[in-house]
């Protein structure tokens, strides 16, 4: 179980919630997600992301992983165009802060 203020992430049962609210993500968001938890503070980038989430095939698809990153903020941050949690590390990809 991680939990990052009003963000609960539990992997061992594959449930997330918000504010007490459970969070309906689609498997690639929670794939994701739980991708980004399981790393919580290290920066991972797009390659990294692409072929844990997508496969080997896709680690050039980069757009894949910003489309989904702002789907998912939608539903995880308080105020997805100001991002606390799902940070964006420029040029390089991202990191799920450790602390909310």
């Amino acid at each position: 179980m991680l939990e990052l203020g009003e963000l609960k992430i539990d992997l061992a049962r594959r449930e997330v919630s918000r504010a007490g609210e459970a969070l309906h993500l689609t498997p690639i968001e929670y794939r994701l997600l739980a991708l980004l938890a399981r790393h919580a503070g290290k920066v991972l980038t797009h390659r990294q992301i692409l072929k844990e989430v997508w496969g080997p095939a896709y680690a050039n698809q980069t757009h894949y992983v910003r489309v989904h990153m702002a789907e998912l903020r939608k539903k995880v941050e308080p105020e997805p165009s100001r991002p606390r949690l799902l940070v964006t590390e420029p040029g390089v990809g991202y990191r799920l802060r450790d602390r909310g």
